[in-house]
């Protein structure tokens, strides 16, 4: 074992020591455990769910720029393994003063969308969990400018995760790729444009049913659904926390502002024409 390797694992061994003996280990579910990355575990057969997520972005180059959307969804596992995810949601915008964007004031109903997901191995019987997941959703509006358009996008995340100590610490990592495709109404205009990153995050059992932890995401844009276009990159690190309120409801809390990033072709320290400053993300689900 390298001694990076060893310094980590004797460092969560340490971490793991202050959490009081007394306390019994709930078995972890990682389905909706993180804010911003997603987990291997899909559900059992039968169980139903509904979720309301709420996401905020803030701060861009200079004025005053905030979007908080809002989606209210809900998730069925049909089969084993398997579980599909339908849902709606509103956005609202107070964009004033942002170099490049119109000022903006509203709220509206933004659009659809349907998220699939497959886990092909449980990190209980194998290695490592693996979850292949597809998220598809058609806007009524730009979700960066607001600007009335007509968008389509699908999210394709490849999750892995995997216990570190059983029922105590847990780690995730995630490979995504998001292409989308625009046309601004009232013009010619048709954009095509892509996300390309990685998300890493860790979560630890402080007690039943309370974990904390963060997430790492490292994101590229590109202003094509290809790889030749480079338009920007940012990295995202945060704190995130989960509580299970109870048998059936639960609640997870995660922000994540921007530590770095850089427009392509500017020596800026940040990236804020494709991203922002600040995110941060609250989820609410409870089963029925």
């Amino acid at each position: 074992m390298s001694f990076g390797a060893a310094a980590f694992r004797t460092a969560i061994l340490c971490f793991s020591t202050l959490v009081p003996a007394c306390v019994h280990a709930e078995e972890i579910d990682t389905e909706h455990l993180f804010g911003f990355t997603i987990g291997t575990d899909v559900g059992s057969v039968g169980e139903r769910e509904f979720q309301s997520q709420t996401t905020g972005r803030f701060s861009k180059t200079a004025g005053n720029y905030g979007a908080v959307n809002q989606e209210l969804e809900l998730e069925f596992v049909p089969i084993n393994n398997f579980r599909i995810e339908v849902g709606g949601s509103f956005a609202s915008y107070d964009i004033n003063g942002v170099p490049g964007f119109e000022d903006r004031s509203q709220l509206d109903w933004q659009g659809a969308s349907v998220d699939l997901r497959y886990k092909l191995f449980d990190r209980k019987s194998a290695p490592f969990g693996l979850t292949f997941a597809l998220e598809t959703h058609a806007d009524r509006f730009d979700d960066i400018t607001a600007a009335p358009a007509r968008k389509y996008g699908t999210e394709l995340t490849m999750a892995l995760d995997r216990e570190l100590i059983p029922n105590r610490v847990v780690a995730a990592f995630n490979l995504l790729y998001e292409p989308e495709w625009t046309h601004l109404f009232g013009t010619a205009v048709a954009e095509q444009e892509s996300t390309a990153g990685v998300a890493v995050a860790v979560m630890a059992q402080i007690r039943a049913g309370f974990l904390i932890g963060g997430e790492v995401r490292y994101l590229r844009k590109y202003g094509g659904i290809g790889f030749d276009d480079f338009a920007g990159q940012a990295l995202f690190a945060g704190p995130t926390a989960y509580w299970q309120l109870s048998e059936r409801s639960r609640l997870t809390v995660a922000w994540s502002p921007q530590l770095w990033g850089r427009p392509a072709g500017s020596i800026a320290t940040l990236e804020l024409v494709n991203f922002e400053r600040h995110q941060a993300r609250v989820i609410f689900g409870v089963n029925f």
